[in-house]
C-alpha cells in the first residue's frame, strides 16, 4: 500500500509547504482538496494546476486523490434543484481537477438525510435522497469514464448508505467500474465494524482513509489520532489482505494539532507505519 495524507491535516499556507512536510515526515503522497477558495477552487485554471503538480513533483510527493468539502453547503439530494446541480457541477470540476494533476480518484459525499453537525441543512426523505442520489451518479458515471478519474462516494454522518450491503448494492446499481467506494476506516465505528464494510466492498474500493474513534464519545470530538482509539487495525489490515486491496491509505487527520502542528504530521506517518506493518 502507498502512504497517503489529506491536505486537511496541515496548518500550512501553501500546498508547497504541506508536500515539504508530508515528504519529510515519510508520506508518498498527497490527497489536495477542491474548495470554493484557496489554490485549488472552483476558478483554478489549468495553467494554475499543472503548477501545483510541478511542486508536488520537485518535493517527491505523488497527487493521487482530490477531495472536496463543498458536498456540506451543496448536496446532490438536496430538496433545491439548483443546489443539486451546483453540487453535480462541483462533482464535475473535481473530475476535471483531477485529470490535470494526474489523480486517478476523486472523493465525494453521495448526500445526506439529515447530518447531526450542520443541523440547518435539514432533513431529506430517505427514499427521495436514494433516488437523487443514484440519479446523478448515473449521469456523471459518463464523465468520469470520459476523464478517466474514478469517483468514490465516501461513507460518512450522513445517515445515508448506512450498511455496508447498502453502499456495495448502491455502487453496483449506478453500474461503472469508474464509481465505487471511498471508504473511511474510522467513520463506520459510530455505527459498524470497518473489517465487515471492507470484505462486504470487496474490489469496489477504490481509496481508503485512516482514522480513529472512540465509541464511547460518540460526537465529532471522539475522532484521535491512530491507535488512540476504537479501531481495531489488526482487523482492519486482514481484512484489507483478504480483499487483496494495495491502494493508497490515507489519513485523514481533523482538525490539525492548535499547537506544534508539524507534530501531528510524523505522529501519524510513524502510527501508519505500524499500521501497514501489521
Amino acid at each position: 500500500m502507498k502512504k497517503g495524507i489529506s491536505i486537511w491535516s496541515f496548518k500550512k499556507d501553501t500546498l508547497a509547504e504541506a508536500f515539504a512536510l508530508a515528504k519529510d515526515a515519510g508520506f508518498d503522497g498527497v490527497e489536495v482538496a477542491l474548495a470554493e477558495d484557496g489554490e485549488i477552487n472552483l476558478s483554478t485554471t489549468e495553467k494554475e494546476l499543472l503548477e501545483i503538480k510541478k511542486q508536488a513533483e520537485n518535493a517527491g510527493i505523488e497527487l493521487y486523490s482530490v477531495a472536496s468539502g463543498l458536498y456540506w453547503q451543496y448536496s446532490l439530494t438536496d430538496d433545491r434543484e439548483n443546489m443539486r446541480q451546483k453540487a453535480k457541477d462541483i462533482v464535475k470540476k473535481q473530475l476535471q481537477t483531477a485529470a490535470v494533476l494526474g489523480c486517478d480518484t476523486i472523493l465525494v459525499v453521495p448526500g445526506a438525510v439529515r447530518v447531526d453537525f450542520a443541523p440547518e441543512l435539514g432533513i431529506v426523505d430517505y427514499s427521495t435522497a436514494y433516488s437523487r442520489s443514484l440519479e446523478a451518479f448515473g449521469e456523471l458515471k459518463s464523465e468520469a469514464e470520459k476523464m478517466k478519474v474514478a469517483i468514490g462516494i465516501e461513507n460518512v454522518w450522513n445517515r445515508f448508505l448506512v450498511s455496508p450491503l447498502e453502499m456495495r448494492d448502491f455502487i453496483d446499481k449506478i453500474g461503472s467500474g469508474y464509481v465505487g467506494s471511498y471508504f473511511d476506516v474510522g467513520n463506520v465505528l459510530f455505527n459498524g465494524e470497518p473489517e465487515h464494510w471492507i470484505r462486504a466492498l470487496g474490489s469496489r474500493i477504490k481509496k481508503v482513509h485512516l482514522k480513529d474513534y472512540r465509541k464511547n464519545v460518540g460526537t465529532l470530538d471522539g475522532f484521535v489520532d491512530l491507535l488512540a482509539g476504537d479501531v481495531n487495525y489488526p482487523s482492519v489490515m486482514k481484512a484489507f489482505r483478504e480483499i487483496g486491496y494495495d491502494g493508497w491509505v490515507s489519513a485523514e487527520m481533523i482538525p490539525p494539532y492548535n499547537y506544534l502542528p508539524d507534530t501531528l504530521i510524523y505522529n501519524t506517518s510513524k502510527a501508519m507505519d505500524a499500521i501497514l506493518a501489521n
